[in-house]
């Protein structure tokens, strides 16, 4: 795994933009000389955030001649995600990660789109949707928000684990107490399942399956492996009963001050970062089961269809914050 390229940060680049975004500037009041961005995210050294930013900090650097440059700051130590979020919002920082469907849903409700179960088959159904024009009308509106959409990284398929009991049915999920994202449409998809929802910030996720406050979460393999949440959860249930992107976003404020090459640079950092991340967590799923079954996890493969009729009405409790006929775009193959 490719280790994280963190920029220090220079006195003169500190002093010229609080905000992290930084430079000299030209007649026309853009950046020309060297800048560094501060990207912050809440994910650990091996999370799906920072494996990409990671990569986009390399590629930036290299498509830039050194000129641009990205600070990152990971393992939430510049806060939790909904605080990352506010301080892109506000300008605090260049750029964070997230994930779509929690508590940016909670700004940009269309998100929610990402909670809602089985809208996806496979991969390749995903990655069509994102890439295509309902990717961009999705990333259109946090534009709304004094944020900018770079496009979409990958959090991945989610699947269920606990520390109670092996899960193969959705009547196994009854009375547990399940960690949700800080997002309406996870309230609604847990408690049509017969779960208790309780709202945990992800970097406090750990401690309270550790203490015992929920019973069990839900997250795509590549964060249970990376969070190591296989240390306090004993079963993990292959439900893939949502797709989370992982959002890139930057403060208007940066993205303002940048001129039009470094904005192409920023562009073409995302996308080719996409692709990177994405074919190397597909490729590192079957490894962690491997790993998760040498550990003692017990891992099993519920039938998806019950699954899938039994939230079927969680749709219908979202209509107000998600427009069916998005929901149907999405769909649709």
């Amino acid at each position: 795994m490719k280790k994280s390229i963190i920029a220090m940060v220079s006195t003169l680049a500190l002093s010229a933009f609080i905000t992290g975004c930084s430079g000299s500037s030209s007649s026309n009041g853009k950046s020309e000389d060297a800048l560094t961005l501060k990207l912050a995210h809440s994910g650990s050294d091996t999370h799906q955030y920072q494996i990409g930013a990671a990569e986009f900090a390399k590629v930036v650097e290299e498509k830039s001649d050194g000129k641009i440059k990205v600070e990152i700051h990971g393992n939430a130590t510049l806060g939790s995600e909904a605080e990352a979020i506010e301080q892109v919002i506000d300008g605090t920082i260049d750029m964070s990660v997230v994930a779509a469907d929690s508590s940016l849903a909670n700004t940009v409700p269309e998100m929610n789109l990402f909670g809602l179960p089985y809208v996806f088959d496979g991969r390749e159904h995903v990655y069509s949707k994102l890439d295509g024009e309902s990717g961009k009308e999705l990333l259109g509106l946090i534009d709304q928000h004094n944020m900018k959409g770079l496009g979409f990284w990958e959090v991945g398929f989610r699947h269920l684990t606990n520390n109670k009991k092996e899960i193969t049915k959705p009547e196994d999920v009854k009375g547990l107490k399940i960690r949700v994202q800080p997002a309406p449409v996870w309230e609604t998809h847990m408690k049509e399942l017969g779960a208790n929802p309780t709202p945990v910030a992800f970097n406090e996720l750990y401690s309270a399956l550790d203490q015992g406050v929920v019973d069990g979460q839900e997250n795509p393999l590549p964060t249970i492996h990376s969070m190591k949440f296989y240390e306090v959860q004993k079963h993990v249930a292959l439900t893939g009963h949502t797709y989370t992107p992982a959002v890139v976003i930057m403060s208007n404020n940066s993205w303002d001050k940048l001129n039009e090459d470094q904005k192409k640079v920023i562009e073409e950092a995302v996308a080719e970062t996409t692709e990177y991340q994405r074919n190397f967590l597909e490729e590192k799923e079957q490894e962690i089961i491997a790993e998760l079954k040498e550990s003692g996890v017990t891992i099993t493969e519920p039938d998806r269809e019950a699954f899938k009729e039994a939230t079927k009405d969680v749709k219908k409790a979202l209509e107000d914050q998600v427009p069916a006929e998005l929901i149907s775009e999405m769909e649709s193959k």
